[in-house]
């Protein structure tokens, strides 16, 4: 990289852009010169095109040809640690480099140039008449918090016409504002008072600020048992990197997760931090982008891809509940958002917190290691204590067939219900039933575009493929035989075991809290926060409710299928059945009400089984790392996988099998090839998907290796490959 910084007017400068070229392209620096770094307007034919001037230009051609910068951007340019980062993840991930670009300015409208703009937030009337369009739009102003939105959201937002928006405006109901395009943040205070901490807190507290105050990279893992208040250790944390004068990230893993944590933020430190999330509306996308880089966002909390922001001094990231799975990207830049807050702390001096109470197998390795400093909270903050957890061995319960609940667990549920208090009856499976089978010829219902089976949704009414999305009616008649009346749901879904507990527990109040059964995140926040209240007697969740829920009032877990996930070819089933039994069972007992969680299971002597009843963490953890380094697999071997995929199954196939016969780079570095075979879904929307997997030693640069082995490859027609460093699933 140079380090020219500037180029002065009809310099050649390269400019990265965002278009998938596998090169930089030459360009005349425009009137006034530019900075290295800066972000320009360029034209790519006849497009103009987005771009970073990446370095000096490289020449080599008839200069009266290169064309010239259009403008550049009234933006901070990208600093040098953004763009080595940018490049460290890309040659992590073997990703383009524009595709990296494109993560990193995914914010609309940067090229406009600063200006006044009509903004709309709630008012301080109530209209005397209200209509449903005009409730809609208040509760969208309510639920946003006080932010502001430009009238072309706010009427996409709540789903009316802007008349209804201005009429409310009118009415006083609606305040209609001019603003700057872009305002800083308010200023967070780290001085105000925070929670009172116990002694535990406190020393972890001590340790994390010292750390901060030495101004140079580290990792700490945070891991403390649920409800031990890790939120408000590492918020103590934050304060510090705001005293520095530095920025600091948090990333939750679900946008479910943001509204009572924003709460907590604006309760420490006086104000609303940054949001940056798909809940987000685009004018707060646009202004994140812009403050971040300017230094006037000193916070922000985040999903994954808030790591691309453009920190102009990022001090801190904290990684909350560090272990869940959805900080792995899966399609497009298939990156960890763990690791890679790692890495771009390293970069920049930063420190970094990974939080949980089942920390993933990676992150334990890594503090056993010495690699990552750990802080452990052993005990629940204030007067909750940690449930009390035991099996219902079902073998030995009287089942009637086609229910789900064993008398044991009814049992326990109805003592609840008698004493005021919730139930949460937990099962990891969305819709009504997992497959639909024809009675007369044994045809299991499966989508037309994937190999997979309709999952049947009864509250939709409908048939889905949760590998694509497609949806169909529920058929009357069996699409293989035609015979009718013969379609019967097998096994239990979510909503199955919601209309068995309704049949159970007439009196009950019953609450579902599924991902797909709501149409917006402000719908699910509203839903959260009823039950928070007490509104719900039972409460039937999928895996949303072990994301750091608080809800006051529940004392008792049911997981109806505790064996569900420990089966199959994935090397983490057992690490990922342990983690989420041991978040769920932790959302009981959350004030001073002792709780309980029973675990139906029909083998209570598996050891995974054993190891959450027991609560042995560290014993699980040092047999699943044993069996992990005797078999040479992540975290104490690499892997990465390759995923072939093409309307035809036969070129696929072709192309695999030349692969793995051809792996002479992989080879020189002692990796393994496995496959090619189809991968565990064979066909997702209707293209075929063979899969190999490469297997390296620890140190191996697997990266180089595999970049030299698939550099030869001339793919055909509509064939895709796709390289997943570190894979997290293996579908």
């Amino acid at each position: 990289m140079s380090t020219q910084e500037y180029f002065d007017e009809g310099e050649l400068v390269a400019v990265l852009t965002t278009q998938p070229l596998d090169r930089t392209l030459d360009y005349k620096a425009p009137e006034g010169g530019c900075f290295l770094g800066a972000f320009v307007e360029v034209p790519l034919g006849p497009r103009k095109v987005l771009g970073v001037v990446w370095g000096p230009g490289q020449g080599g051609f008839d200069l009266n040809k290169a064309r010239s910068v259009i403008r550049v951007l009234e933006v901070a340019p990208m600093r040098e640690e953004m763009r080595v980062f940018l490049g460290k993840v890309a040659d992590y991930t073997l990703t383009p480099m524009p595709a990296m670009l494109r993560l990193a300015t995914r914010a609309p409208g940067l090229g406009d140039p600063p200006s006044m703009r009509k903004i709309y937030r709630l008012g301080n009337t109530e209209p005397d008449r209200m209509t449903d369009a005009r409730t809609r739009v208040l509760e969208v102003l309510r639920d946003y918090g006080g932010l502001a939105f430009t009238l072309k959201e706010l009427a996409e937002q709540a789903g009316v016409t802007s008349s209804v928006v201005k009429g409310l405006v009118k009415l006083g109901a609606v305040r209609e504002e001019d603003s700057p395009r872009d305002l800083p943040y308010p200023h967070l205070d780290p001085d105000l008072p925070g929670k009172e901490l116990t002694e535990d807190q406190a020393a972890a507290v001590a340790k994390l600020q010292e750390g901060q105050q030495s101004g140079s990279y580290g990792t700490t893992l945070l891991k403390g048992v649920t409800g031990s208040g890790k939120t408000e250790v590492y918020l103590e944390a934050v304060a510090e990197a705001l005293r520095m004068g530095r920025q600091a990230l948090v990333l939750l893993p679900e946008i479910a997760l943001t509204a009572e944590f924003l709460t907590r933020v604006e309760a420490r430190f006086g104000a609303r931090p940054a949001e940056w999330h798909s809940g987000a509306t685009m004018t707060e996308r646009r202004r994140v982008w812009q403050m971040v880089g300017q230094g006037d966002a000193q916070l922000v909390v985040g999903a994954r891809s808030a790591l691309f922001l453009p920190f102009r001094n990022l001090g801190l990231v904290v990684v909350d509940e560090e272990h869940d799975t959805s900080y792995k990207q899966e399609d497009g830049v298939q990156y960890s958002a763990r690791d890679m807050a790692v890495l771009r702390s390293a970069i920049c001096g930063g420190r970094v917190v990974l939080a949980s109470a089942t920390p993933s197998l990676e992150s334990w390795a890594n503090a056993e290691a010495g690699k990552y400093d750990r802080i452990d909270l052993t005990s629940r903050f204030g007067a909750a204590i940690l449930p009390e957890m035991r099996p219902i061995d079902m073998r030995a319960e009287q089942m009637q067939p086609g229910t789900w609940i064993s008398p044991s667990l009814r049992q326990a549920v109805r003592q609840r219900i008698e004493k005021g208090e919730q139930s949460l009856l937990f099962i990891n499976r969305r819709g009504y039933a997992p497959v639909t089978l024809c009675r007369a010829c044994g045809e299991q219902i499966a989508c037309d575009h994937c190999d997979a089976r309709m999952v049947e949704h009864r509250f939709l009414k409908r048939l889905m493929c949760h590998q694509c999305g497609e949806t169909k009616p529920m058929p009357e008649v069996c699409p293989s035989c035609g015979v009718e009346g013969k379609l019967a749901p097998v096994g239990p879904g979510i909503e199955r075991l919601a209309e068995e507990a309704e049949a159970t527990f007439p009196e009950a109040n019953i609450a579902m809290l599924s991902s797909d059964l709501f149409g917006s995140a402000r719908a699910l926040k509203a839903k959260i926060e009823e039950i928070a209240e007490g509104e719900a007697d039972i409460i039937i969740g999928t895996q949303l409710v072990a994301k750091g829920h608080n809800f006051p009032k529940l004392t008792l877990v049911g997981v109806i299928d505790a064996d569900l996930s420990l089966h199959g070819a994935d090397l983490r089933a057992a690490e990922r059945t342990f983690q989420l039994m041991r978040q769920v069972a932790g959302r009981a007992g959350r004030a001073d009400k002792p709780g309980q969680a029973l675990l139906q299971t029909f083998q209570p002597e598996h050891p995974v089984i054993r190891a959450i009843l027991s609560g042995d963490e560290e014993g699980f953890w040092k047999a699943e790392a044993a069996g992990r380094q005797a078999a040479g697999v992540p975290p104490y071997g690499r892997m990465a996988g390759i995923v072939l995929s093409g309307p035809e199954v036969g070129p696929v196939f072709d192309i695999g099998n030349a692969m793995a016969r051809n792996d002479g780079p992989l080879r020189d570095i002692g990796a393994q090839v496995f496959g090619p075979a189809p991968a565990p879904i064979a066909r997702i929307r209707g293209r075929h998907r063979v899969r190999l997997l490469v297997k390296a030693p620890k140190g191996a640069p697997i990266q180089d290796a595999i970049a030299r082995w698939i550099a030869p490859l001339r793919l055909k027609g509509d064939i895709r490959l796709t390289v997943d460093i570190d894979p997290q699933s293996f579908y």
